[in-house]
């Protein structure tokens, strides 16, 4: 039996918001394509699509990721229902946005290059299509909430990383510079980087030592009443 048969149908998306980092140009960037359909079709947007009936929004967020970038079990979260009565001119629809954060080195190239999907810097963002423009800025807002107590930036580099790139990370996260030597004090009293023996040589003479974040440290300590904050 069928309750609902007289309401009026509206059809429910997912937009994903995915974030890069680039940690030699020190810049945060975002995956977006060339819509290649209409309406809008050959304006910047978001990668989005429509939740099949037979999964569930979170389901429907974590396909659209893998379809984009191969990538799953990626950190995601959901930021936010997008329901303005215009903002698709295609029809009523009302779509759920969430953000995740993905290593550059990791994702499949070849997949992202079959959808036209580029990785732009935040402060070169063209004009999206719809209100994606407003996803953008809701979800850098959160990360940047996120980022301050939880340790959800290690998402965005390299497993192996040096003092710099992480410093650099942040920066480019708050768009403002850190103090280096508060920085690096702050970081390392938490006990949460291994120092490993190799160091990067491709920017100094001199190099710096890389580091790992210790999942597991940081995990034990959360259970001891650790706060995480930058």
């Amino acid at each position: 039996m069928k309750f609902y048969e007289k309401h009026p149908k509206i059809l429910l998306a997912v937009d994903s918001i995915i974030f890069g980092f680039n940690e030699n140009e020190r810049e945060l960037k975002l995956l977006i394509l060339k819509r290649n359909f209409e309406p809008a079709k050959g304006n910047w947007s978001l990668m989005g699509g429509f939740v099949a009936p037979d999964e569930s929004i979170d389901g429907a967020a974590e396909r659209i990721v893998k379809e984009l970038t191969g990538l799953e079990n990626v950190y995601m979260e959901q930021l936010f229902a997008f329901g303005g009565l215009t903002r698709d001119p295609g029809g009523r629809i009302v779509s759920v946005a969430y953000f995740s954060l993905i290593k550059l080195n990791d994702y499949d190239k070849e997949l992202a290059k079959k959808h036209g999907a580029y990785w732009i810097s935040l402060s070169e963002l063209p004009d999206l299509i719809f209100d994606h423009n407003e996803m953008v800025t809701k979800a850098l807002r959160k990360l940047r909430i996120r980022a301050r107590t939880q340790p959800i930036g290690f998402e965005l580099l390299p497993e192996k990383f040096t003092i710099p790139q992480l410093q650099g990370l942040y920066e480019a996260i708050y768009q403002t510079p850190f103090d280096k030597r508060n920085f690096r004090r702050k970081l390392l009293s938490m006990n949460l980087l291994e120092k490993l023996d190799e160091k990067e040589k491709e920017t100094s003479k001199k190099g710096a030592f890389y580091y790992k974040f210790n999942q597991e440290k940081y995990e034990e300590l959360l259970l001891k009443g650790f706060n995480f904050e930058i």
